[in-house]
């Protein structure tokens, strides 16, 4: 036993282990010849003859042998022919067809594997009598033993095709047989519990990406043409109403007072001058141009009190990274920072378009974050986006929704995924209508009607 199972497990593959097994069983026993074949299709096919001579049979040779083999498959017993007298009547038919063409003993045992008949092994030989029942017991154990290996490795090899189809074969055979009478119930109850299930209304929800911002952001720009001198804070720093955020170089604002400074000086001094020498003419132009100095320096000590950038009130930087930009040029109206208060949040909830029809303002839904992941929070939508845009190459509706809770730890930028419940429907409604949907539209377009 230990030396056919040794000559099966040496080879990895079916045929060269079946040949293996056949050659080394027709050494043991003497045999002509050994065949080992397996069901396909309903009726039993040679895969492998002793000694490697499966290329060398005939057709009919292995057509008859395998006639053999589900001769003794559909009686589910060992079947030897010419029939030895002490044992039960077998139908041999077959059998005795292959001596007609072949000659001697024949003596074929099935191959069972979970009570499932699977295939079967052939001995043949040429001179001699009916084997004792002691040693044909021998060989049905060593056929017992080998034969399920045998199968498990043919089945590894298989298509799944087939093997898909053998087990909806078997399944649909134990189905139908009469010990199958609990399965069959069991099935039906199953069907009517997933029929209810389909049909009953459940809470529909859309969904879509969503992202939290603040409920107001201010948006910090350049107040002058300079260069960016001081950078104080960076995304995700807590600031305080009137906190500088930023400041930009003076050096060009003060040269520039200066200037301004001296040209007053300068016109008041004629000014003075005119009105000495009682210069109506000159005491006007220099008045004017004393009066158009004062308010060059006015506006230049206005642009001074703005290089300062500050907070407008207690919030969150959420955009603009300034600290590797320090020196930069910078001109009037850059946007430099981006502030939202830390109190008031909004959600953007992008909708795909096949869903938007379903939102409705005054819908409640949940947010789960991805920093937040088991904590969701309860949401209103409160406005829709009219217009569509395009995002990773689908078009989605930007829905803004309110948070009716908001945590201490939430901050403008997080994402996460928005549920909305739009209303209730059958769960094979859920499941099916995308499909019908796009199934009516493809049947449109190609009709044109």
């Amino acid at each position: 036993m230990l030396a056919l199972q040794a000559a099966v497990v040496s080879h990895p593959r079916l045929g060269p282990a079946a040949t293996a097994f056949a050659s080394e069983l027709a050494t043991r026993l003497g045999c002509e010849r050994v065949a080992v074949g397996f069901v396909e299709d309903r009726f039993s096919r040679v895969v492998a003859l002793s000694h490697g001579a499966l290329g060398d049979g005939s057709t009919d040779t292995l057509r008859a042998m395998g006639a053999a083999m589900d001769e003794a498959i559909e009686q589910a017993a060992t079947v030897i022919a010419p029939a030895p007298p002490e044992l039960p009547p077998r139908i041999i038919l077959s059998h005795e067809e292959f001596i007609r063409q072949e000659g001697g003993v024949v003596c074929t045992i099935p191959i069972a594997v979970q009570h499932e008949l699977v295939g079967a092994v052939l001995l043949q030989f040429r001179q001699g009598s009916a084997p004792d029942p002691a040693v044909m017991m021998e060989w049905e154990h060593a056929v017992a033993l080998v034969g399920p290996v045998l199968h498990y490795m043919r089945h590894g090899e298989r298509p799944w095709r087939k093997r898909l189809r053998d087990h909806l074969r078997r399944g649909w055979a134990a189905l139908r047989s009469p010990a199958g009478g609990r399965l069959r119930l069991g099935l039906g109850v199953a069907l009517v519990t997933l029929t209810v299930l389909l049909l009953v209304p459940f809470q529909y929800r859309v969904g879509g990406n969503a992202r939290v911002e603040g409920a107001i952001q201010r948006v910090l720009v350049a107040p002058v043409d300079g260069f960016l001198k001081r950078s104080l804070v960076r995304p995700g720093d807590l600031v305080k109403s009137g906190q500088v955020l930023a400041e930009l170089a003076e050096q060009d604002l003060q040269l520039e007072r200066s200037k301004w400074a001296s040209e007053l000086a300068q016109h008041e001094n004629a000014y003075g001058a005119a009105m000495a020498r009682a210069d109506r003419a000159q005491l006007v132009v220099s008045q004017a141009k004393a009066e158009e100095a004062r308010a060059q320096l006015d506006l230049v000590d206005q642009q001074l009190g703005r290089i300062r950038i500050e907070a407008p009130f207690d919030g969150v930087v959420i955009r603009g990274d300034l600290s590797q930009s320090l020196g930069a040029p910078v001109q009037r109206g850059d946007v430099l920072l981006t502030v939202a208060p830390r109190e008031r949040f909004r959600v953007i909830v992008e909708v795909d378009e096949r869903d938007i029809a379903r939102i409705r303002v005054g819908q409640v839904g949940h947010l789960a974050l991805s920093a937040l992941p088991w904590d969701t929070l309860p949401l209103a939508v409160t406005r829709i986006t009219p217009m569509a845009s395009a995002v990773e190459g689908r078009n989605v509706f930007e829905v803004e929704a309110a948070l009716s809770a908001q945590p201490d730890n939430l901050r403008p930028g997080l994402r996460g995924v928005a549920k909305i419940a739009v209303g209730r429907e059958p769960l094979a409604w859920a499941w099916t209508h995308r499909l019908i949907d796009w199934m009516r539209i493809g049947v449109w377009s190609w009709l044109g009607h």
